[in-house]
């Protein structure tokens, strides 16, 4: 059977998303995720949202997932342009394991369902951090380069300004998001089904991405002190030359009076 992940937004509105699928379909509000057995071609699919822009679907495989999104999608807060997804096949065995893609769960409760989810959905918001830092780094690259050729940033000041900006934004987005991908408080209620979820996060090697993630973002700040401190120093240096030119003005005034009897 199949099993997807996507993020397609910055976030969810999950109380609004809920009431509307009751009219419909079967749900359940787990803390903060919700809940849907949604048919889908005379099939039952196990469907699950969390608040930060993140659906997985058990049951149906990632290309007939469009019906599903289609559901959140006016619940959305920042629609992604590019929607992050990942896929996987499950199955029930003697033991929980993941070889090649393939999911072996003990038992294929809503709960364990859940567990394993909560993996897959902080993978596929991770991919969206990595993928948001790398144009980051890729529209940022020249700026450090120019700094190493010619000693200074070849940046106007209002350039400067934008660039700043555009790394505020980017970072602190990723900073007021980062601490989704916690082991989830959900598994204070269920620590039986922790090893269910460290399972999956440790085969997504997602506590290494949130390091790397976390290194990036100190480069990001690097950056961002690096264009503070040339802004700074544009500014320094327009006064000094403000101040300069003012000291020439008055000298040539004073020999003009003084000496010369212009004025």
């Amino acid at each position: 059977m199949d099993c997807c992940a996507f993020c397609t937004a910055a976030s969810y509105k999950i109380k609004p998303l809920i009431e509307s699928l009751r009219g419909k379909y079967k749900c359940t509000l787990y803390r903060d995720v919700a809940y849907a057995e949604i048919p889908i071609e005379d099939k039952s699919c196990d469907v699950f949202f969390f608040p930060y822009g993140a659906t997985v679907c058990w049951g149906i495989p990632k290309e007939k997932g469009s019906f599903i999104l289609g559901l959140v999608r006016e619940f959305e807060h920042q629609h992604s342009d590019e929607v992050e997804t990942d896929e996987f096949t499950y199955v029930q065995g003697d033991s929980p394991k993941v070889i090649d893609d393939e999911i072996t769960l003990t038992n294929l409760d809503i709960l364990t369902k859940l567990a394993v989810s909560y993996a897959m959905a902080q993978s596929v918001k991770l991919g969206t951090f990595e993928v948001a830092l790398h144009k980051t780094f890729t529209l940022t690259k020249s700026i450090p380069e120019d700094l190493a050729n010619y000693g200074k940033i070849s940046l106007s000041r209002s350039e400067i300004r934008r660039k700043m900006g555009e790394l505020f934004i980017e970072r602190s987005s990723i900073n007021l998001h980062v601490d989704v991908l916690d082991t989830p408080e959900f598994f204070w209620d269920y620590p039986e089904l922790e090893p269910f979820y460290t399972l999956i996060a440790k085969y997504l090697d997602i506590n290494k991405r949130v390091e790397v993630l976390n290194q990036r973002l100190d480069v990001v700040h690097e950056l961002f002190e690096m264009l503070g401190n040339e802004l700074n120093h544009q500014h320094s240096s327009r006064l000094e030359w403000t101040i300069i030119w003012l000291i020439i003005i008055e000298v040539t005034l004073s020999l003009m009076r003084d000496v010369f009897g212009v004025i």
